[in-house]
């Protein structure tokens, strides 16, 4: 029996109106993270707008057939994902390596965790993700990407605004978490692109030179994949990091998608999370050939079933199909692209909260959380911290193999938490 009243379950089809609806309801969610995640990654590779233009359709589209993928081959859950933001730790961490070498290791991974499911070995490196470990991991990923935050918060259109933007920012993410403690429904669980559009229009107030018009000029349908090419470099030390990341990766997988079968308890729940995991792995390995950060699925779609009470999976197609067909509409991707780079660091600040959030629950999820406890989370998240904040004439004295991964915030504070829960501070088996 599923734990909450489902208005309709898995596997029932609602009327057209309400799919579509609700459609609509599941692509407002998913498009924030793919705005937000993308325009990062976008702004890190490339200057040229244009070719920003050109990843986010990639990325929409990857998106798209993961959604797609996941609901006719995978789980077959109602649950949405987006581009991983531990992925984004790792392409931060090893821009200095070029894409070659990042996008490559993206697609060994996913084929590496692709198997992994499919074997069944899987289970065997879950043993290696205690409560402890994971709530690590979760608060790792929000500190080791505050260098990226602050520099998109303090990323101005001129010299001596850097004062008001650091003001502006910190009054909105204060407004968004009022807003996260009034809101209810639906609007709670789509705050996210509420912010987005006001922290905008806002900001637009203020500069009332900002171009947010800038790509009208595109065409509306555009083919991105003419001329996209895919180019395998293997960096040792950028593999190693990815691997690292993956790990984490796959274990958010996995929570995301227990986390929705306990709430609706569907049947051959071991299969699902197999095959799951499995297009995860396979999704992961078409985004490495593109060119474009890897997926996951998200835990978030616990609330929103549970608000509204709507486990059917048919209702996320036409949200797939949304994001398959702006994938092919550039115009549309560079107006939303051009949110201006402070309120997509305000946001991403809003978001690794919520991860933070998430982190000091697994924490403290056990009765009893001792000195012990915290050493275990304290030196991975005081090395991650160090390690993100390395100065570039540090790194550049290191070993090239070894900068993608001692130079690596996120997998050093990993390899730090793996350390300190099973060699240094390993329970005795009784």
């Amino acid at each position: 029996m599923s734990s909450i009243k489902l208005k309709y379950g898995l596997d029932e089809k609602p009327p057209l109106i309400d799919t579509l609806l609700y459609g609509l309801q599941w692509l407002a969610i998913s498009l924030p993270t793919v705005i937000i995640i993308g325009k990062v990654v976008a702004g890190l590779h490339f200057s040229d707008p244009g070719f920003q233009v050109n990843y986010m359709q990639k990325l929409f589209f990857v998106v798209a057939i993961s959604l797609l993928s996941q609901l006719f081959f995978g789980h077959k859950l109602p649950l949405i994902l987006g581009p991983a933001t531990v992925l984004l730790v790792g392409i931060v961490a090893s821009q200095s390596s070029g894409m070659a070498g990042i996008y490559s290791s993206i697609v060994i991974g996913g084929t590496i965790l692709a198997l992994l499911s499919i074997t069944g070995l899987f289970a065997q490196l879950e043993r290696l993700f205690t409560s402890r470990v994971v709530a690590a991991i979760l608060i790792l990923i929000a500190f080791t990407l505050t260098p990226t935050i602050l520099k998109l918060i303090l990323t101005v259109p001129q010299a001596g605004m850097e004062f008001f933007h650091f003001c502006f920012a910190l009054l909105f993410v204060l407004g968004m978490f009022l807003a996260n403690k009034l809101l209810t429904g639906i609007w709670k669980s789509t705050l996210i692109i509420w912010a987005l559009i006001a922290g905008s229009l806002i900001y637009m107030a203020f500069i009332p030179d900002y171009q947010w018009f800038y790509g009208l000029e595109y065409k509306w349908f555009s083919n991105f994949l003419t001329g996209a090419k895919f180019s395998f470099s293997l960096d040792i030390g950028v593999l190693v990091s990815f691997l690292i990341c993956f790990l984490a990766l796959s274990i958010n997988d996995l929570g995301s998608i227990q986390s929705v079968g306990r709430l609706i308890n569907p049947a051959n729940m071991n299969k699902r999370i197999t095959a799951g995991i499995a297009v995860t792995g396979l999704s992961n390995m078409l985004a490495g050939f593109l060119n474009v950060i890897g997926t996951v699925n998200f835990s978030l779609s616990t609330g929103i079933i549970a608000a509204n009470g709507i486990a059917s999976r048919f209702t996320l197609i036409p949200a797939g199909i949304g994001l398959l067909l702006i994938s092919f509409l550039p115009q549309i991707v560079a107006f939303i692209g051009n949110i201006p780079s402070l309120i997509i660091g305000i946001v991403l600040l809003y978001i690794m909260c919520s991860q933070i959030a998430a982190g000091l629950i697994m924490a403290f999820s056990s009765q009893t959380f001792t000195f012990e406890d915290g050493l275990i989370l304290g030196l991975p998240l005081m090395l991650g911290i160090i390690v993100s904040f390395l100065p570039s004439d540090a790194l550049g004295v290191f070993p090239p193999l070894l900068v993608p991964i001692v130079g690596n915030g996120f997998v050093v504070g990993t390899l730090a938490a793996l350390l300190m829960e099973h060699v240094i501070y390993r329970k005795k088996e009784i």
